[in-house]
Formats: C-alpha cells, sequence, structure tokens
C-alpha cells in the first residue's frame, strides 16, 4: 500500500493508525488527517523517536497493510 492511499482513506485507516501508535489520541488524528509529515512528527514528540526512526515506522506499518 501506498501513503496516497491512506490520506485518500484517512477515516477507514484512523483505527489502524491508533492500533499501532496508541498514544496518539482522536484529537491528534484528526489534526493529522491523513498528512503522513504530521504522522511522522507526531510519533516522534509521543514517543521520543527520531524522525528516521518515525519514517521507518511508518513504512513497516504500510508494508502491513
Amino acid at each position: 500500500m501506498n501513503w496516497n492511499q491512506v490520506e485518500g482513506n484517512w477515516e477507514q485507516f484512523k483505527g489502524k493508525v491508533q492500533s499501532k501508535w496508541g498514544k496518539l489520541t482522536n484529537d491528534d488524528l484528526d489534526v493529522i488527517r491523513g498528512n503522513r509529515r504530521q504522522l511522522s512528527g507526531r510519533i516522534q514528540e509521543l514517543y521520543g523517536k527520531a524522525q528516521e526512526d518515525a519514517e521507518a515506522e511508518i513504512d513497516e506499518w504500510l508494508e502491513r497493510h
């Protein structure tokens, strides 16, 4: 899957994203609205990860869905 599919169907993917990154709140997901950069930034903030690590996690997640 690619990010364009996630972005275009964000409402359907919000639950899956929250399952993977449980610290994300519904408010976070509403702000992110499918924006990969926003998601990466929140993962970095909430989990204390470097940008490269957050991006790698997103890529791994995409490969599984």
